[in-house]
């Protein structure tokens, strides 16, 4: 806000009581007058008026009426009573600024009006005439700079106003679309994704019913793809669920987090999907992970999933990885590190896919921050969940890799 604005706002009532108080001072000290000095009633009515107004900045009317008695017994009694007539004014302007009703403003211009006439009274015509003129400088000025501020006040207030209502209109045009958006991904998981699946799951089972005559590894492996593709169908109808209606599954469990008790089974299940893979997978698993909460039990599931996926994408069926799940002093403490491709050194990450992206943000929600990278002729990727979830700070963290099909270099999905 410019100073102009600040002058005349409503909460700097003293500062500009003070201001006018000093410039009556200077007036009085500094300016030539009739006389050789301010007579003696003189500055007892300035004095008074100074007094009353910063006494009063905070009640107008009080202000106004103590203003318009003293300019009343300074027109009786001194000559000059230019610094009566100024406070008088001011106090009519601090009325029109902020009067919460119109009728107090007239009703103070009124008595100001009476007040000034008492000293025309008796005089010739042309004195009137020149009363007048003053009276519409004493009054007429207040009151119109008065109602100037009051109305850019107000457009001020409904420009705010109109802010506020375009920023909930945008908020909720967003929300909208974004239901939308939501609704047709919906469709599309519906419609494709759910659809093919179903279909794959489908003929596997008709494969494992017509082919009776199977080695007992192929049988295996069938019946592993058939659970597999069942259990992401059921994934994926929670999904949809989600993606369809929020609010009607905020409270399932089941999209969030885990039964305690069940995490170490489930973590156990990843391992022996990535050793049917062909993945060595060596892993180190706290006993205390089964006391872990739902949410935080989750999170160490995904990423397992996640990471364990990676090593056979990337490092190969050969590759040796090495999980570790540990709880210290309330922390989760996650690893998983693989010895890379045929022992090649990895390569200089050049990006990243979304499976790292997704893993970040997992962890970062819980309060922690992922660190992937290479080490040695392999890639670790490692975190801590801390006990209780805080702001985590974002900073710089090791590059993600990707790069061709074939490449030396492990690359995370």
């Amino acid at each position: 806000m410019s100073w102009p604005g600040r002058l005349f706002d409503v909460r700097d009532t003293l500062v500009r009581m003070v201001l006018l108080d000093l410039s009556g001072l200077c007036y009085l000290l500094f300016v030539p007058h009739s006389t050789s000095t301010p007579t003696t009633p003189q500055w007892i009515l300035a004095v008074l008026a100074f007094a009353v107004a910063l006494a009063a900045h905070r009640r107008p009317v009080v202000n106004l009426v103590a203003q318009a008695a003293l300019l009343t017994v300074a027109i009786c009694l001194v000559d000059d009573f230019t610094i009566n007539q100024v406070g008088a004014s001011w106090a009519l302007l601090e009325i029109t600024m902020r009067a919460r009703r119109p009728r107090t403003i007239w009703l103070s211009a009124v008595l100001l009006v009476v007040v000034d006439l008492t000293d025309s009274v008796g005089d010739t015509a042309r004195q009137v005439a020149s009363g007048v003129v003053g009276l519409a400088l004493e009054v007429g000025v207040p009151v119109l700079l008065g109602l100037v501020i009051r109305a850019n006040r107000e457009l001020s207030r409904q420009a705010v106003e109109r802010a506020v209502a375009e920023q909930r209109q945008h908020e909720s045009e967003s929300r909208a679309a974004r239901a939308d958006e939501r609704s047709a991904i919906a469709r599309e998981l519906h419609d494709v994704v759910a659809h093919h699946v179903a279909s794959m799951v489908l003929r596997v089972g008709v494969a494992r019913h017509v082919l009776t005559d199977l080695d007992p590894r192929v049988g295996e492996v069938f019946d592993d793809v058939h659970g597999t593709g069942t259990a992401a169908l059921a994934e994926l109808r929670r999904l949809v669920a989600v993606l369809r209606n929020p609010d009607g599954v905020r409270g399932d469990a089941a999209l969030t987090a885990i039964e305690p008790s069940a995490l170490p089974a489930a973590i156990g299940a990843s391992i022996d999907r990535a050793r049917q893979a062909g993945v060595t997978v060596e892993a180190d698993l706290d006993p205390a992970i089964d006391s872990l909460d739902a949410v935080r039990g989750m999170a160490v599931l995904r990423l397992t999933q996640e990471a364990l996926t990676n090593v056979a994408k990337h490092a190969g069926t050969s590759a040796l990885a090495h999980l570790v799940v540990a709880v210290r002093d309330g922390s989760v403490h996650w690893e998983v590190a693989d010895n890379g491709r045929d022992g090649v050194p990895a390569g200089v990450p050049v990006g990243g896919g979304h499976g790292i992206t997704g893993m970040r943000e997992r962890v970062e929600v819980l309060g922690g921050r992922l660190e992937a990278g290479p080490t040695g002729t392999g890639w670790r990727v490692r975190t801590v969940l801390p006990a209780v979830a805080a702001a985590a700070p974002v900073g710089s963290v090791p590059r993600e890799r990707e790069a061709p099909a074939g490449s030396p270099a492990p690359e995370p999905a």
